[in-house]
């Protein structure tokens, strides 16, 4: 059976690979399966439904909703009517749902909850094109989707529906993806049924995938990052259960016990944190255990390439110490997906060190999105880079070290935006990315920083942020920096502690404070980060070093508009408003 468009997916999934928990959800604290069947059958009658109220080929609908599998019932549906999906963070600003709306003509809008049903019916009043708002949570007084489902059971039409499906061609339109970026109005990507497929095909060789397995999905499926992925789990037949929230994540793990998870490195970094929060609290034999253990991890290097007595010592520490680990992911943990920002090498040695396989990948929504991923090929694993470039896709290093991209994998253009297109997409096709990187023994890809962000000192010295953000935050009591140093005589950085940590050092340490503002302020604390800083400044060249620090007694977040839904900062968001305290690191400019 071919599948050139990605609706194609649902009856290969039925004939080939059936499964009575094709979705899961926790509905009020219990998990509810979807079958394979189940899935096709709400799919067909939400088609329907959808065709029955007006939705016509070329439309535009939105979908703003947490993961769930009416998620995948509204986004196949949509594919079947010829419709165009216009997946959103549930965590848009109003501006930016106002502006999507009305750049996308959007006609129905999907939402998951009364708070994002308030939001967009605020967004619609200045949104002409949207004539329809379905809710998949029952909310009083807001159509629901069962009643589009509803409708679609009681009038089916599968032989208009099959002529919908029957003109479309895999390069058609699919989906348009709008990117929050970190400046300006979002830009609407748009991927075709071919970018998405040839993304999904071309990652199926990163892990050992099984038909049997399970996956716990989390990344907002928005995300081409997680969509892709969920299709190809869908592809190969592997059941994806939704976690119910960021917070339940350690819950749901050992709940499902999945194979098989995708994250983002801040995710992992905070395991670790607790993994290690924990072992501080124990006493004598099992904490010098625990630190010997965590020690050795963090040595870890690929194919024993340390020695047969370390290899020896690891498959102790495994026995005692890393089991323990692996249990807190469910037990059953064969492959995590890192990708959406660079992984500190020292958490892909512990966790892989703790046989708990981290991958991490690489490549942006214009790339449908994975252009490179370290796998469990041969030497498929370099530490500190993003791994091989995936088959049928093309990477070359520009003069200037920007990664250009060549594939089927890449974008159509963004939408509305021919200018937008032709500064990304150059006359021999090449997609430039943005990204700074290199190749490492000419086959693993290493990303060094974004080429907007790289800037330059007074004294004509080119500071890369991002490499030395990475590196400070490797601190357990550094949580967020932010290097600035920019036409100025040298680096300084803002820096958000890890309160967590730092107010459990405070307490061993008899320091006494009222509120985040005082903590910041205290001398002991102030000297604590240095020494983190001084660490890191060994590994930097001298016109990369930190002279100055200013602490910050809040994290930065997507709500206050400061990160990006893919947690990256938005540096001038960030640095504007803390103008005063940036131009205080540089007192004599």
């Amino acid at each position: 059976m071919a599948i050139t468009r990605v609706f194609d997916i649902l009856p290969y999934y039925e004939q080939h690979n059936s499964r009575p928990d094709a979705l899961v959800a926790k509905e009020n604290g219990v998990w509810t399966k979807y079958s394979t069947n189940d899935f096709v059958k709400n799919v067909n009658a939400l088609s329907y439904g959808l065709y029955h109220k007006g939705i016509m080929k070329d439309d535009k609908v939105a979908i703003i909703a947490n993961n769930r599998p009416e998620w995948n019932f509204a986004d196949y549906a949509c594919q079947q009517c010829g419709a165009i999906t216009v997946p959103i963070y549930p965590t848009i600003s109003l501006h930016d749902l106002i502006f999507i709306f009305n750049d996308a003509k959007v006609k129905l809008v999907f939402v998951s909850s009364f708070e994002l049903y308030e939001k967009v019916k605020e967004a619609a009043q200045q949104a002409p094109s949207v004539a329809f708002i379905y809710s998949f949570n029952p909310v009083p007084d807001v159509n629901n989707w069962k009643e589009l489902h509803q409708s679609g059971i009681a009038n089916p039409v599968p032989e208009k529906i099959k002529a919908i499906k029957d003109g479309i061609k895999n390069n058609d339109l699919l989906t348009i993806l709008y990117t929050s970026g970190t400046t300006g109005t979002p830009k609407g990507v748009m991927l075709s049924h071919n970018n998405l497929l040839s993304n999904s095909f071309a990652s199926q060789g990163l892990a050992p995938f099984q038909k049997e397995w399970k996956a716990l999905s989390f990344l907002p499926l928005n995300h081409v990052y997680e969509r892709m992925l969920n299709t190809l789990y869908m592809y190969l037949g592997i059941g994806i259960y939704y976690a119910e929230s960021l917070e339940t994540i350690a819950d749901n793990l050992k709940e499902v016990k999945p194979e098989v998870f995708a994250t983002v490195p801040r995710l992992l970094e905070k395991v670790y944190d607790k993994i290690v929060a924990k072992g501080q609290e124990l006493t004598g034999l099992k904490k010098a255990l625990f630190f010997w253990a965590l020690k050795l991890g963090l040595k870890y290097e690929l194919n024993g390439a340390n020695g047969w007595w370390y290899e020896f010592q690891l498959k102790l520490a495994n026995k005692l110490i890393f089991s323990k680990w692996r249990e807190a992911l469910g037990g059953n943990v064969k492959a995590a997906v890192s990708g959406g920002a660079a992984l500190q090498p020292r958490l892909a040695r512990v966790f892989n060190a703790a046989q708990i396989v981290v991958l991490e990948g690489y490549g942006l929504t214009e790339t449908s999105p994975v252009i490179a991923v370290n796998s469990f090929k041969p030497r498929g694993i370099m530490f500190g880079t993003v791994g091989e470039v995936i088959d049928d896709v093309t990477v070359k290093i520009a003069d200037d070290n920007e990664i250009l991209v060549k594939g089927p994998n890449v974008m159509l253009g963004y939408f509305n935006r021919p200018d937008a297109t032709a500064e990304v997409i150059d006359a021999d096709g090449w997609f430039h990315t943005g990204d700074i990187g290199e190749f490492i023994e000419n086959r693993y890809l290493k990303i060094t920083d974004r080429k907007k962000e790289i800037f330059k000192t007074s004294g004509g010295k080119y500071i890369a942020p991002i490499m030395i953000e990475n590196k400070l935050k490797e601190s357990p009591f550094i949580e967020q920096a932010l290097v600035v140093g920019e036409n100025h005589k040298y680096a300084a950085a803002l820096i958000v502690p890890s309160f967590a940590n730092l107010k459990d050092w405070c307490v061993k340490n008899n320091i006494v404070y009222s509120s985040n503002e005082e903590l910041i302020t205290k001398p002991e604390v102030i000297s604590l980060i240095d020494k983190y800083v001084t660490k890191t400044n060994e590994t930097l060249a001298p016109y990369e070093t930190i002279k100055k620090i200013t602490l910050l007694p809040h994290e930065w977040t997507i709500e206050k508009g400061e990160m990006t839904p893919k947690l990256s900062l938005k540096r001038k968001v960030i640095i504007e408003a803390n103008k005063v305290l940036v131009n205080n690191m540089f007192p004599d400019e």
